[in-house]
């Protein structure tokens, strides 16, 4: 087995301009005489294996819950082997071993050309070759964020009062957007509560910082982490302990349930009213990662949304089960109802002759309710565009069907990342964004 922490590329040395490299199981297969001493080497093969790493924890059992999430990594290790892959050259013999010793069926295994395992790729895109790369790109600050004068700094709560905010990431910056609102909520006197959802969050986060300062400031700070946020489980422990130990309030969600949505809200006294300003995002309160995925997130002081958030993290730190929101569609119970409940009203109103149109972006398309929906819809004569990055179940060949149907995928210098529900509605349009793609 190779050592993980070892290149997956690794450079020859030699002279000019030009650079190459050569893959670490090549680098090691010339040399297997040296590993080998007194040992005659008749062949040799590269082969990649894949392990279950799904976690599985009896939450209503576990009175402990992180250390429970700790041991179940710890046995992620051992998993029970879902693929391998070999390289086309390998002998039947080689090949019986493998399935043999792995238990694995003839199913799982795919026959490659190679080199297997293409990550190692990102290690080239390091290269100081700027003529391959992107020219550099500088996010703008959104107007409304932009400071007044050269040396002051701008007052998101004023901007956010004067009308809502929409930021466009990685094209408008995160940083001088949501972090600045975050780390201006920790330092302001009037700001009496933070309340934020963690799913998936950097290295260095200035997010985590910001809670942690103003939970040390004495504000009351909750920080909803998601703990089972797939292959980041303990990272998100770490800063759970963390922010535990700043004196802020952490809690881990509804049990059986993953708590994905992307939200913060921060309650201030003006004038002897509470007033809530919130974010609702579409993408993780990661900098690093905002930087190369494109992602929408909405600042109100929507007195409405305020109060749904409020309910919402009343329901996600265990409060209340709240089962009625005004202006937010929340799975599992009112997300696919809700979405479904637009679908067939643009349905309607093109069965009664007037103008109707749906355009949907998510990440995945995959839920047969909302599929069927949308074929109805189109079969009545709506016209509907999906742009899907990932994955994608909703056909566009069906006669009849899905005769308005467009599915487009946009592959370009950013992730694809924000979901957007979009509805004609009788020329009154009804968007929606969101953290949630079409999946069950």
């Amino acid at each position: 087995k190779v050592p993980p922490m070892l290149p997956r590329f690794v450079e020859v040395p030699g002279t000019g301009e030009i650079k190459r490299f050569l893959t670490l199981e090549e680098l090691i297969a010339n040399h297997l005489g040296d590993l080998f001493p007194g040992m005659e080497v008749l062949d040799h093969h590269a082969f990649r294996l894949t392990r279950n790493e799904d976690v599985e924890i009896e939450e209503d059992e576990s009175e402990n819950l992180i250390q429970a999430l700790e041991a179940e990594l710890l046995r992620r290790r051992f998993g029970p082997p879902i693929r391998l892959e070999i390289t086309d050259d390998m002998d039947e013999v080689t090949m019986d071993l493998l399935v043999r010793e792995l238990d694995i069926t003839d199913k799982e295994i795919y026959r490659l050309p190679g080199p297997l395992d293409l990550r190692g790729l990102f290690d080239l895109s390091r290269i100081d070759r700027p003529d391959l790369r992107y020219p550099p790109h500088l996010p703008t600050t959104a107007v409304a964020f932009q400071p007044t004068g050269s040396n002051t700094r701008a007052d998101i709560f004023t901007a956010i009062r004067k009308s809502d905010v929409l930021v466009h990431h990685p094209y408008e910056s995160f940083t001088t957007s949501v972090v600045s609102f975050l780390e201006q909520a920790a330092r302001d006197p009037h700001v009496l509560a933070i309340k934020q959802t963690l799913y998936r969050t950097s290295g260095d986060s200035p997010i985590v910082e910001a809670l942690i300062d103003a939970a040390e400031a004495g504000k009351q700070v909750l920080a909803l982490v998601e703990v089972k946020a797939r292959f980041d489980e303990a990272n998100n422990i770490v800063w759970a302990r963390k922010l535990e130990k700043a004196g802020v309030h952490v809690v881990y969600g509804l049990v059986g349930l993953k708590t994905h949505c992307k939200l913060a809200l921060v309650i201030r006294e003006e004038d002897g009213v509470l007033r809530h300003y919130s974010h609702i995002g579409t993408g993780n309160y990661n900098p690093k990662t905002s930087r190369i995925y494109e992602d929408f997130g909405l600042f109100t002081t929507d007195a409405q949304v305020g109060k749904d958030l409020t309910r919402l993290f009343n329901e996600l730190s265990g409060y209340a089960i709240e089962k009625k929101f005004k202006r937010l569609l929340v799975a599992p119970l009112h997300l696919r109802k809700g979405l479904v409940r637009q679908i067939d009203h643009e349905r309607r109103n093109a069965e009664n002759g007037k103008p109707a149109s749906i355009r949907i972006k998510v990440n995945s398309m995959v839920d047969e309710e909302v599929i069927d929906a949308l074929y109805r819809a189109s079969a009545a004569g709506v016209k509907v565009d999906v742009w899907v990055r990932g994955i994608c179940s909703l056909r566009t060949d069906l006669e009849g069907i899905s005769d308005n149907i467009t599915v487009r995928s946009i592959l370009g210098r950013y992730l694809e990342h924000s979901r957007i529900f979009a509805f004609h509605n009788d020329g009154d349009p009804q968007v929606y964004i969101g953290s949630a793609d079409m999946m069950h």
